[in-house]
Parts: structure tokens; sequence; C-alpha cells
């Protein structure tokens, strides 16, 4: 890739970046149970325990269905360690591909690439 700026270039990119999105959430609703949990264990009056509990039931529940989502799109594959290998190498080619793109072109025109009102 050449042109990072070239529209042909974001072939696929929508479904590349939603994909990026929900392996975020999941990882953020993850280490929020995480914190609830330790919360749950600090937490002195029966009150505020069963609110923290509440708290982390539904966002386990949360977790739930942002799996379900990756698992119907097959962004994750938790059962099927060789399918989901095969999709964490494509997402590290991805990020190796991404690093490497020419941030600076010396040819910044784009006159033609897209449709542009005389001057």
């Amino acid at each position: 890739m050449n042109d990072y700026l070239d529209p042909i270039n974001s072939v696929g990119m929508p479904e590349k970046i939603d994909s990026a999105i929900a392996l975020d959430l999941l990882i953020t609703v993850k280490e929020t149970i995480r914190n609830y949990s330790i919360a749950l264990t600090e937490a002195a009056s029966p009150e505020v325990r069963t609110t923290i509990r509440n708290q982390m039931e539904a966002a386990i529940d949360y977790q739930t269905e942002v799996i379900d989502l990756m698992k119907e799109k097959k962004w994750f594959h938790p059962y099927d360690v060789r399918e989901q290998q095969v999709l964490d190498l494509k997402a590290a080619q991805n990020a190796v591909d991404i690093a490497a793109l020419n941030l600076f072109p010396d040819n910044n025109n784009r006159k033609g690439l897209f449709p542009t009102p005389p001057q």
C-alpha cells in the first residue's frame, strides 16, 4: 500500500474498525467486572455490597451480549483455538501494515481522486 489516502485502500475498513471497537469493549467490560469483584470484597455495608453485586451482574450480562455479537460476526472464536489464532494473526498483520504506512507522502496532491469544484 503506497498511498494510504487512496480510497481503494479503505475497502473492508469499517468491518475491521467495528471488530476492533467490539474487542476494546469486551476488554473494558471484563476489567469492569474484575473491578466490581474487588470492590465487592472491600465493601463494608450490606447495601453497598448489594448495589455493587447488582452492577456486576449487569456487567456480566453485558459481557455476554458483547461476546454473542462478536461470535455472530465471526470476530471471536472462544471455542476454536485454531480459528482464533488465524484471526489474531490477521489482526497483528493489519497492525504491522498500518505501522508501515507512509503517513507523510511526498506527493500529497489529491486532485482527480475526488470530485472537486473547478477553481
